[in-house]
């Protein structure tokens, strides 16, 4: 699927056919289609590929015991750590969810519902803990994929900054903002 996911990065899913697919990945395009009904099914896997990996991390970090701010910590860490893993998978995923047709399309807004419901459990956890304050989970929630998810638009491997080091910047910047600390008062 890194292969494909590849090409559809670099050439587009529109543009990209079966043949290039199994020239990509030094099979014949029968022997493709031999394992494959056509490329709708290929962004399925790809999609995957993506998603199933980070339900599962996020599984992981929920039964660890940490504290919320920790546990988010790590998902963001998860989510952009595909910037560099999985690149191609990354832009598949958020610019050809579309294209994926009907029960293809119905799994995998399952499993976006079901890590969007985990990391919303989490932000709900940091409210009720103390560690966060929101007045809308949902939005907060929103907010924090919009932050990391947009990052494969201007990402680069061998860049600035770690893909670690990006994540703790933005859990930072979205568990403590932007605002100055208030001034000490003078005794």
């Amino acid at each position: 699927m890194t292969s494909a996911a590849g090409l559809f990065d670099k050439a587009g899913y529109h543009t990209t056919n079966m043949a290039q697919l199994a020239s990509a990945v030094g099979l014949g395009k029968p022997t493709l289609y031999h394992y494959f009904s056509g490329k709708d099914e290929i962004l399925f896997w790809i999609h995957e590929e993506f998603i199933d990996p980070l339900i599962a991390k996020a599984e992981l970090h929920r039964q660890a015991g940490l504290s919320a701010s920790e546990e988010l910590r790590l998902i963001m860490r998860d989510i952009i750590a595909l910037m560099e893993t999985h690149r191609g998978h990354v832009r598949v995923f958020f610019e050809h969810q579309r294209e994926l047709g009907g029960e293809h399309q119905t799994s995998i807004r399952s499993k976006r519902d079901q890590y969007e419901a985990m990391v919303e459990a989490i932000v709900a956890r940091g409210v009720s803990q103390g560690e966060f304050s929101t007045t809308n989970e949902r939005l907060a929630t929103l907010a924090i994929f919009g932050v990391c998810n947009w990052s494969y638009q201007w990402y680069r491997s061998g860049g600035d900054h770690t893909t670690d080091e990006l994540a703790d910047f933005f859990h930072d910047l979205v568990t403590n903002g932007l605002a100055a600390p208030a001034p000490k008062a003078r005794p």
